[in-house]
């Protein structure tokens, strides 16, 4: 069976999105697989979101793509599963922030080195932890723009999402410290304002370890 889905699942992936496959005898006899196995197969493709099976007039097995909401929601329910704590999900969104903002130094798109000039020249009125969450919204929003990595933008989305979810006393430890925070993250801006990747790689492991070490002051 697990032959079978796999096949399947590439024959999907060969074709255009919604495209028909087959009906299930039809794909039975492709396939050379009993119809058993093939329902079995359909089944599993199905809850990944790759497979519709249309009955009636104009029926048959036809291929999709899940949506990123419904990566998004099937990762984060294998880190509840496993599960990870809110420290895994810190180091993971600090490794991959890391990546994108060293990344992103080497955008040379004007338009958008240009709005991340203006969000830190914004940035530094900002006296509360409240205001720095629209901001860190705004910011990895900007960075997955000038980077453009499909997945790091969704293994980030999905580590942000689950970490908003468990206790997160890191973030609540800032309230006496938004001037550490809004200057380590103005000189990230800073450096990838610059092209300086390696500048900036280091201002960025710079502040994910005083994030870190105010965790374990905790």
């Amino acid at each position: 069976m697990a032959r079978t889905t796999e096949t399947l699942r590439e024959r999907i992936f060969a074709c255009e999105d919604g495209a028909l496959l087959g009906s299930l005898h039809q794909l039975a006899r492709a396939l050379e697989v009993g119809i058993v196995t093939l329902q079995q197969a359909a089944r599993v493709l199905e809850h990944e979101g790759l497979l519709e099976v249309r009955r009636g007039p104009g029926g048959g097995y036809y291929g999709t793509r899940p949506d990123d909401a419904a990566l998004e929601r099937a990762m984060v329910s294998y880190m509840r599963m496993n599960p990870a704590g809110y420290e895994e999900a810190l180091d993971m969104t600090s490794l991959l922030f890391t990546e994108l903002a060293t990344a992103a130094a080497r955008c040379t798109d004007q338009a958008l080195r240009d709005r991340l000039a203006g969000l830190g020249e914004r940035a530094v009125a900002f006296r509360s932890m409240a205001e720095f969450g629209a901001f860190e919204l705004e910011f990895q929003e900007l960075l997955f723009q000038m980077v453009r990595r499909p997945l790091f933008e969704m293994l980030t989305r999905v580590t942000l999402h689950y970490a908003s979810t468990r206790a997160s006393p890191v973030v609540e430890s800032f309230g006496a410290g938004v001037g550490l925070w809004r200057a380590g993250r103005l000189r990230i801006i800073a450096a990838i304002l610059d092209n300086d990747p390696d500048l900036t790689r280091f201002e960025a492991n710079r502040q994910n370890r005083e994030v870190v070490m105010a965790s374990l002051r905790i």
